[in-house]
């Protein structure tokens, strides 16, 4: 795409006073992926209905699927749609998992208010020049960057890792110094995917790595943290799926109540994305497994967008706190 575009200009925020009013009121800012309009419609809806500010959150593969300029104007129509709803939510556009300089620079260009620049598999010093560079060019538009340190888990898109590195504490005052990054996405035990952690029978999820985090806090008192793969996968849709045709045996997340714990904490953004998916797959099969005589995608799509609504506003509500925020 040849012509740049400003954020501002299609009614967006960045995401630093938002992370600012987080870590002072002890909340975490939801950052929810999209692949499509009905997942948008849902997010801005539940957000304005809850008062809650918003990060809508895009992968490389979700930008390519949904194509950028498509994008741009589905970023100014949610902007618009929240105002119509009487609701004057703070919206970011937020590139998750950039794996190059390239792709920031493009997302800069056309619109978005954030990114995230993933140098997390590199070597330490990789990371930190990347990163640096991504910076160093989305400052001078006033995007604020987010930087990752540790890898985490599981698979996501084009994110995968067979296994996690937690985020070591005494690398991140060198990084974030060194980077100038707005905001650190940490690994402290979540993973992506549906399927987060092996349990054999009987076993409980493994809590996450509060201790990491509390030390991670003390040596960058007040900077602004990021859990990813952070999805709870509620089993009442994963039942759903599997009642209705679906095959997702030993589908596991991160229970809400760590995720709670940590929201009030540091941590001022998590992401929630196979949580969605889940919800919007489970009421799909359900209703067209009830109605095959069925075919029009607004019928099991819009029953689909009725059901992620509720689910963002209860994870509004009762796991980040950001209801009422805005």
């Amino acid at each position: 795409m040849s012509d740049t575009v400003s954020y501002t200009e299609l009614g967006l925020a960045n995401t630093r006073e938002m992370f600012k009013k987080a870590v002072g009121g002890g909340y975490a800012i939801p950052a929810y992926n999209f692949n499509n309009l009905e997942q948008l419609q849902a997010i801005i809806t539940a957000c304005a209905e809850t008062s809650s500010p918003v990060i809508v959150q895009v992968s490389k593969g979700a930008r390519d699927y949904a194509n950028e300029t498509m994008l741009r104007y589905m970023a100014l129509g949610a902007v618009r749609m929240a105002r119509e709803m009487g609701s004057n939510i703070p919206i970011a556009l937020h590139l998750d998992h950039g794996d190059s300089f390239e792709l920031c620079k493009s997302c800069v260009d056309s619109g978005f208010s954030s990114v995230m620049i993933d140098g997390s598999h590199l070597p330490y010093e990789e990371n930190v020049k990347l990163t640096r560079q991504v910076v160093e060019y989305a400052h001078q538009h006033d995007v604020t960057v987010e930087g990752e340190l540790g890898v985490l888990a599981g698979i996501e898109d084009e994110v995968q890792a067979e296994t996690s590195t937690y985020t070591k504490p005494e690398e991140v005052e060198d990084f974030v110094s060194k980077t100038g990054v707005d905001s650190l996405a940490i690994s402290i035990g979540t993973s992506h995917g549906a399927y987060k952690f092996k349990l054999k029978e009987g076993e409980e999820v493994p809590p996450l790595r509060f201790d990491i985090l509390e030390e991670i806090e003390r040596r960058i008192p007040g900077f602004p943290i990021v859990l990813h793969g952070a999805s709870s996968v509620l089993q009442e849709y994963v039942q759903l799926i599997n009642n209705y045709g679906g095959k997702m045996e030993g589908a596991v997340g991160v229970p809400e109540e760590q995720l709670r714990r940590a929201a009030a904490s540091a941590v001022c953004k998590i992401n929630i994305d196979s949580d969605g998916r889940l919800a919007v797959t489970a009421k799909v099969r359900e209703y067209l497994s009830q109605h095959p005589e069925e075919f029009d995608p607004r019928k099991y799509l819009g029953v689909a967008r009725k059901e992620l609504i509720k689910l963002i506003k209860h994870k509004n509500e009762t796991v980040l706190g950001s209801a009422g925020r805005a």
